[in-house]
């Protein structure tokens, strides 16, 4: 009964670190990933579709994305779609491809994007502190109901302390990497 606890709250914490990385990975950092352009969603015929399930997206330089879509007819509106999304790019429509240059970052922008990254992580924090306090919550019912003696139940609940411990540590060196990332030019 304690270790099914134990792993729910390793669960738990993994899915908050992995949440991070998706966060972070929507962070643009100056150079181009295709991951950017996944929270675009396009009008097609009446559906909010992602930009993904309609188009290529590939990086053929370090600073160039280039989308081209399956159904030409859809151009205009992928471009729209990019133009209007809050991520500040400005596509570059031929016809056939659409290129996005990635401009680069100033550095007032590096800091605020830094910025954005320590609150993914304090909502990764959040996250990981929740999940502590439902695992004791869990602990002291487990004591409570007779299903555990108050020393195995102290054990854990110090082994609960390391891992959310270890947790933590793994969403800050995540942040870390990001804003390195972010703040080199």
């Amino acid at each position: 009964m304690i270790e099914d606890t134990m792993e729910e709250l390793r669960s738990s914490i993994a899915k908050a670190h992995e949440a991070l990385r998706r966060e972070l990975s929507r962070i643009r950092t100056g150079r181009a990933t295709a991951d950017l352009l996944d929270s675009i969603r396009i009008d097609y015929y009446g559906t909010a579709t992602p930009l993904a399930q309609m188009a290529s997206v590939s990086v053929p330089e370090p600073r160039l994305l280039t989308v081209k879509p399956w159904d030409r007819s859809q151009l205009r509106a992928i471009e729209k779609a990019i133009v209007d999304s809050p991520l500040g790019l400005t596509p570059q429509n031929d016809g056939e491809i659409i290129r996005i240059p990635m401009p680069p970052l100033t550095e007032q922008r590096r800091k605020e994007l830094a910025k954005l990254a320590r609150g993914h992580l304090e909502d990764a924090k959040i996250a990981i502190r929740k999940a502590r306090h439902e695992c004791r919550d869990m602990l002291a019912q487990i004591e409570k109901d007779g299903d555990a003696s108050a020393d195995e139940v102290d054990r854990a609940t110090k082994s609960m302390e390391d891992v959310v411990k270890d947790g933590t540590a793994k969403a800050d060196e995540i942040v870390a990497a990001k804003e390195k990332d972010i703040l080199t030019v």
